[in-house]
């Protein structure tokens, strides 16, 4: 059934100028940005369709250009429509937390760092660099690695939160996988990192694992 055909309480533009954004799952906002469907689909049934493939929003969101396009009804114009919003997510919650803002609540770090790390196709490890007060003074991605790893080192780690004046830093890095739960290197590079920067008074908060959709806290499970 075309999405015009259904009673007004339940078309996706309605529904969002009557209850807000928040009242719409990912399929009908999808829906809103692409317009419209494919002949006996509706644009809510093929976003639908979408995500079922890619089994979340964010993997969706994350695809390349090429790969995107191999999905049903899907093309340029619809690709650079999803990625305008992404990119517009990303700067929002980039924004909330710039340089100089108090970390109130993990929350905060949390969707932060998901959104400069999720549905990236290689490895990436960063630091979020805090003051005295837990306020913030940057973000950085100081390595880089392949498909499924990323050299860290530790002594780079150290030089560069000394560079920034760093007191405290939240430790994070992606598994392309999608898969959040850290693995046994994981655990042991944060150990070694921890006992590098102790020897220069800075504290690791927490070291975030961003997989698709999800994410796992170090502080969360008491391995801090």
């Amino acid at each position: 059934m075309k999405i015009q055909d259904w009673p007004a309480t339940e078309r996706p533009r309605e529904r969002l100028l009557a209850q807000g954004a928040e009242a719409l799952s990912d399929a009908e906002l999808i829906a809103l940005f692409i317009g419209q469907g494919l002949p006996g689909c509706n644009a809510v049934e093929l976003a639908r369709r979408w995500l079922h493939q890619q089994q979340s929003i964010a993997a969706l969101l994350a695809l390349d250009r090429s790969t995107f396009k191999q999905l049903d009804g899907a093309g340029d114009a619809r690709y650079v429509l999803l990625q305008a919003a992404r990119e517009l997510g990303r700067r929002a919650v980039g924004q909330r937390l710039s340089r100089g803002s108090a970390l109130t609540t993990p929350d905060q770090v949390r969707d932060f760092i998901q959104h400069q790390l999720v549905g990236k196709s290689r490895e990436h490890f960063g630091l979020l660099y805090l003051d005295t007060q837990h306020c913030v003074i940057g973000w950085e991605v100081l390595f880089s690695g392949t498909i499924d790893a990323a050299a860290v080192y530790p002594r780079e780690v150290v030089s560069a939160s000394l560079q920034r004046g760093a007191a405290a830093v939240v430790l994070a890095h992606n598994h392309p996988s999608g898969v959040a739960e850290p693995s046994l290197a994981d655990r042991q590079i944060t150990e070694r990192i921890q006992r590098a920067l102790e020897l220069v008074d800075i504290r690791v908060l927490d070291h975030l694992v961003i997989g698709s959709g999800t994410s796992v806290s170090f502080a969360e499970r008491g391995w801090l």
